[in-house]
């Protein structure tokens, strides 16, 4: 059985996503996430909450991604990877989630969504940045 946050997480992710792709907000995005995932309101309020939490912080959270992806443009990144390096430094800088969660949950996503490297790149990106906000 997977645990709310992390299917919250893997929501918020997609949210995120669709979002970029699509130029929209992600607010624009909810009512197609839930009729796709069903009905889970304690999942899709996290999603919500923490994908809105993201996008307001974003260009904060861009600035820590590309000081700590070495010879990246946070431009040239991946769009999956990109969101799923948004979401664990957001929780890593509020401190909503240890750093050592923040970084499994990230892998998680990076192997359910990403390719074959992301997971090694989001490990060493995420490493930096837990370690410039002083949280390992």
């Amino acid at each position: 059985m997977m645990r709310t946050e992390t299917k919250g997480r893997a929501r918020a992710l997609q949210l995120l996503y669709a979002a970029e792709t699509q130029d929209r907000t992600v607010d624009q995005m909810v009512p197609g996430l839930s009729r796709l995932t069903g009905p889970e309101p304690t999942v899709l309020d996290f999603a919500e909450h923490l994908a809105g939490a993201v996008m307001k912080d974003r260009p904060a959270l861009d600035q820590l991604i590309q000081a700590a992806a070495d010879n990246w443009r946070i431009e040239r990144l991946a769009v999956v990877d990109r969101n799923i390096l948004r979401l664990a430094t957001h929780e890593m800088k509020t401190e909503s989630a240890p750093p050592i969660v923040a970084i499994d949950e990230a892998l998680w996503l990076a192997h359910r969504f990403g390719t074959r490297d992301s997971p090694g790149f989001i490990n060493g990106v995420l490493d930096r940045i837990a370690r410039s906000l002083g949280r390992l």
